[in-house]
């Protein structure tokens, strides 16, 4: 199977994936706290041994996992699952049910979290480059919180809403564009060469185990 390599990806399309996916998580972060209201403390400490476990099941298989066949589909995979935490919001009323499955989809996400920056390292050793992510990933998360705030005091001022739940709810409506363009962005970023695989890896399966 194809080992991690910069020529495996293309850095525009990265760069803008990581942009957009920053702009989602400062755009997002205020409204988790609302989205998890209905869930009792026992479920937090629960995932949070969950998410112990699972981090460190991926990183005990970094050695199969750092190929692009695998960052490009569990990165996918990430992304799918945020996409169906954002339409459940907007399609059915936030409680508790609604909450779980957001949080457990989080939990997930979190769940790889080391194993994806590690890849992003791995991919990107020329130090500039790696400035450029971490440039626009800070620029990108301070201009999605700003956008945040005065979409809430939008809402609250001109539209008179109020209630936390709509106003969340509301929010979700540009989430729901930005992570289409962020899947849009992964897509292209890894072209066929970071796609292909099923073949690549049964053929490479008998050398890595």
């Amino acid at each position: 199977m194809q080992p991690l390599s910069n020529d495996s990806i293309n850095f525009g399309w990265f760069l803008a994936y990581k942009f957009f996916n920053s702009l989602f998580l400062g755009l997002s972060i205020g409204a988790v706290f609302t989205l998890y209201e209905p869930l009792s403390p026992a479920i937090f400490s629960a995932g949070g041994i969950g998410l112990a476990l699972a981090t460190l099941a991926v990183a005990t298989q970094y050695h199969r996992l750092f190929r692009p066949y695998w960052f490009f589909r569990l990165s996918m995979c990430v992304e799918l699952i945020i996409l169906m935490g954002i339409l459940a919001v907007l399609i059915y009323p936030l409680d508790e049910p609604i909450a779980l499955f957001v949080y457990l989809g989080y939990q997930f996400t979190f769940a790889l979290g080391n194993y994806l920056v590690r890849c992003e390292t791995l991919l990107f050793v020329d130090n500039r480059r790696l400035a450029q992510l971490d440039v626009a990933k800070q620029i990108a998360y301070l201009v999605g919180m700003g956008s945040s705030w005065i979409g809430y005091q939008i809402l609250a001022e001109k539209f008179e809403i109020t209630n936390k739940v709509t106003q969340v709810t509301a929010l979700h409506w540009p989430l729901l564009g930005i992570e289409v363009i962020i899947i849009i962005c992964l897509t292209y970023a890894f072209g066929r060469r970071g796609r292909q695989g099923s073949g690549s890896a049964r053929a490479g399966t008998s050398h890595l185990d």
